[in-house]
């Protein structure tokens, strides 16, 4: 059960969001077990697009002290993959052979990349393929 799995940017928005505990819960026991078990994956996109969204648009957004402290202590140590060449080639072959998005064929590449089993997210078709990578909603099961 440790295989690593990729966590994309709204499992971390929801893990703040009061207004839906449910999907709270599921989102901070995907990010406590990948911190655990050092089985949870994110790129520096999700990095950046995470800190855009608890900096600017929550509704009590994070102050710089806590972006700090959270970064150090949750984002630092799940960061596997950074920016490269390689991974936007594959990003843009993913892009053309599927018809996805390119942000969301950069999260695929770097999922891939770090030959993770499944990723996590809301922002894909439930138990969609790349090849050996699943896409799984956990908030669907």
């Amino acid at each position: 059960m440790n295989d690593r799995y990729f966590i994309d940017t709204n499992i971390f928005v929801y893990s703040f969001d009061n207004s839906n505990p449910d999907k709270r819960r599921i989102a901070n026991e995907i990010i406590e077990r990948g911190l655990r078990t050092a089985s949870g994956v994110v790129s520096f996109q999700v990095i950046q697009e995470f800190l855009n969204v608890a900096t600017r648009k929550f509704a009590t957004p994070l102050t710089h002290s806590d972006s700090l402290v959270y970064m150090s202590m949750v984002l630092r140590p799940l960061c596997n993959i950074h920016s490269s060449i390689a991974l936007y080639d594959a990003a843009l072959e993913l892009h053309h052979r599927f018809s996805i998005s390119f942000y969301d064929s950069c999260i695929v590449a770097a999922a891939r990349q770090s030959m993770c089993k499944v990723l996590y997210t809301e922002d894909l078709q439930h138990q969609m393929s790349f090849d050996e990578l699943e896409v799984i909603n956990p908030f669907l099961l």
